[in-house]
């Protein structure tokens, strides 16, 4: 008798799960594939400095984890992507980062390009302005090799590849955002400098985010005027 009773139980709570499962699924494929829009030109430059603060330190600091938790944080707030979108794009970013970071050479940076492609490509897909997708990928990842590569290269030459990034992606002269790609190369710079003369301080990281906030405000600036 006692089985005969359980076995209406056991078939409800199969059902129960199953129907738990639908739903699960259900939301996974709204979540990843339903049409969103993200007005890419209101941007929080607030928000987008203290999250590349933040980016910076976990990058150099190789905390793989945090520096995915704060892109998918940038991307939901930024980008206004959901939850399991937000974590599909970061991959492709820290992955992207993390592949660079151990290069030697043009040859081994370039690996990172496929990551950066796919990141671009789902941008674009809810973005509100056209642009394109391998070439902003590209900028992307050359300015990541002038910036490791600083010493072969001329001074100004990192300003204008950050700033020829958002030209692309915002379709504004590079001219009106050059103070967007001065102010966050001299971030880097200082970053660079200190990191090579015994270590980034707090009152250096400060100033660094002083930096960035001055260099995103800029470019909200120039790209809504």
């Amino acid at each position: 008798m006692r089985n005969k009773a359980a076995k209406p139980r056991l078939r409800l709570f199969l059902k129960l799960v199953a129907v738990l499962l639908v739903a699960i699924i259900a939301w996974a494929l709204y979540d990843l594939y339903a049409p969103r829009t993200a007005h890419l030109r209101e941007f929080n430059p607030d928000e987008v400095a203290r999250l590349e603060t933040a980016m910076w330190r976990s990058y150099y600091e190789r905390q793989r984890v945090r520096l995915f938790n704060q892109l998918s944080e940038l991307l939901r707030t930024q980008y206004n992507m959901p939850l399991i979108r937000s974590n599909r794009v970061a991959y492709y970013a820290a992955n992207a980062a993390f592949v660079f970071q151990k290069g030697k050479q043009r040859s081994d940076y370039e690996k990172a390009l496929p990551d950066l492609v796919k990141f671009y490509e789902s941008i674009r897909q809810t973005s509100d302005l056209p642009f394109d997708v391998n070439r902003a990928a590209r900028l992307e990842l050359e300015w990541w090799i002038i910036h490791r590569d600083r010493a072969k290269h001329k001074s100004g030459e990192l300003d204008r590849a950050l700033a020829e990034l958002q030209a692309e992606i915002y379709h504004a002269p590079v001219d009106r955002l050059m103070e967007h790609g001065r102010l966050r190369a001299e971030a880097m710079t200082i970053r660079d400098r200190k990191a090579e003369t015994g270590g980034v301080a707090e009152q250096d990281w400060a100033r660094i985010d002083d930096l960035l906030h001055s260099s995103w405000r800029s470019l909200a600036a120039a790209v809504k005027s």
